[in-house]
């Protein structure tokens, strides 16, 4: 009787974390600033109610910052859903990160999650997210110094397991000459990069899978997944409100193929009213290769086996099956953002000769401060053929979007939907699938801005 009360009151009065479940690289609090915020919600998984505490506080402070990210879901009859607990690192993800510095600052850290990690131009690494599934959330590394005359950036995607490590090394040979004052050529930067996949299911291509004792045997492996690659960057142009670089990579998949990359990039400063970054770049494409290899959906692309058939799907698997044929193709960017209340970013790129071969990534923020109103919204999308059914949500989509509006201050009524996966796991907590899984809430959320 009391869980069947409580339900009813929290169905009528949910009260949620004001939460950015969808981070871009490009959202971040000011410094000295953060919220508290937290309560009971209900939540629709899969069209079952699920009745919800969070805890989502976010701090910034100097160079400093952390998030906590707290979520506990309880069924009509009070038992906790322990899908996000199945594992340590699941209750590590608690802390959803703890950083020093921002990107490009000369010293950036971040432990936890890593939603949109890139390595140099990212032909290699572009926007990978380490924690797509919100039921595997993982915590990883990004570490970057700048000395100037030279520095590095690197990746490693989760410390329970092994996993993802990107590393690139660059230098500036012009900054050790009298050329280094120099606007332009004295910014002139060489990159090499080697990122290697050592999850034990990066290389399977094939498979056994005994049904009565639920466990998976490898027959054809072909161990971690390895790319290198170098990279030159020259600046053509600095002025006060415009920057544009021209820039070439090359990468190499080991044991596949290869491929490079000529593209431009161009910053626009406003007079702080709008920023404009735009990217685009033409792609040159050998057989049995793919560019940015570790992308936003690569932890969901990395192995899939279908229990029922025994079938092994895997990224690697997709270069070994001589459909991949030698294509070239575009891929463009373009993040704008207007007074810093209005962000947007979108990314697509797409084989010239490969169908299904497109990659659409959408992610944008509006959270005026004095405005009563509140939208944000994520998007990823793989295998896109007909540009028609880009919207189309199904086991290539991951979505996030919230839309509400602030009755009072400090308290946010929204309606979020979230498209996302869930792991399938065999017998040892190891997981071996994903399945497409439906989040619904609505919310009553409180936000409680701190000045620190």
């Amino acid at each position: 009787m009391k869980i069947k009360l409580l339900a009813i009151l929290l169905l009528l009065f949910t009260i949620t974390t004001f939460s950015q479940n969808y981070h871009t690289q490009y959202q971040f609090l000011k410094q000295d600033e953060g919220y508290l915020g937290g309560g009971f919600g209900v939540t629709w998984i899969d069209n079952k109610p699920f009745y919800t505490f969070r805890f989502f506080p976010e701090l910034a402070f100097a160079n400093f910052g952390v998030g906590l990210d707290l979520r506990l879901e309880f069924n009509a009859d009070g038992e906790l859903r322990t899908g996000s607990f199945n594992r340590f690192e699941d209750y590590l993800s608690i802390i959803r990160y703890v950083r020093y510095g921002y990107k490009k600052d000369p010293v950036y850290a971040r432990v936890g999650a890593l939603d949109y990690a890139t390595l140099g131009h990212g032909s290699i690494m572009y926007l990978y997210n380490n924690s797509t599934s919100f039921d595997a959330r993982k915590v990883g590394l990004a570490f970057d110094l700048d000395f100037s005359a030279f520095g590095f950036e690197s990746v490693y995607s989760n410390f329970a397991d092994a996993g993802v490590l990107g590393l690139r090394g660059y230098v500036r040979p012009l900054q050790f000459t009298e050329l280094a004052p120099i606007p332009i050529i004295g910014k002139l930067e060489i990159g090499a990069t080697v990122a290697s996949d050592f999850n034990e299911k990066a290389g399977v291509i094939n498979g056994t899978y005994n049904e009565t004792e639920d466990k998976f045997t490898p027959t054809t492996d072909l161990g971690s997944t390895t790319i290198f690659g170098f990279d030159i960057g020259l600046p053509i142009l600095r002025a006060s409100v415009l920057n544009i670089d021209v820039y070439f990579d090359y990468a190499k998949i080991v044991d596949f193929g290869s491929g490079t990359a000529l593209g431009t990039v161009l910053d626009f400063h406003g007079l702080g009213l709008v920023n404009l970054t735009a990217k685009l770049e033409r792609r040159f494409n050998g057989e049995n290769y793919l560019p940015s290899y570790f992308n936003a959906l690569y932890e969901i692309e990395r192995f899939n086996l279908d229990r029922s058939s025994g079938t092994v799907s895997s990224k690697i698997k997709s270069m070994t099956l001589g459909t991949n044929k030698s294509s070239n193709g575009w891929h463009g960017q373009l993040f704008v953002d207007v007074l810093g209340m209005f962000n947007i970013l979108g990314s697509y790129q797409r084989l010239d000769e490969l169908p299904n071969s497109g990659i659409l990534h959408l992610a944008t923020n509006i959270l005026p401060e004095d405005a009563p109103y509140v939208a944000r919204a994520g998007y990823d999308k793989r295998g896109i053929g007909n540009e028609s059914a880009i919207f189309k949500l199904d086991s290539n989509s991951h979505l996030f979007a919230e839309l509400g509006y602030k009755p009072i201050p400090f308290i946010i009524v929204s309606m979020v939907y979230h498209w996302t996966f869930a792991p399938i796991r065999d017998t040892d907590e190891n997981i071996i699938d994903y399945e497409t899984q439906k989040r619904i809430e609505p919310r009553i959320s409180f936000y409680m801005p701190l000045q620190l």
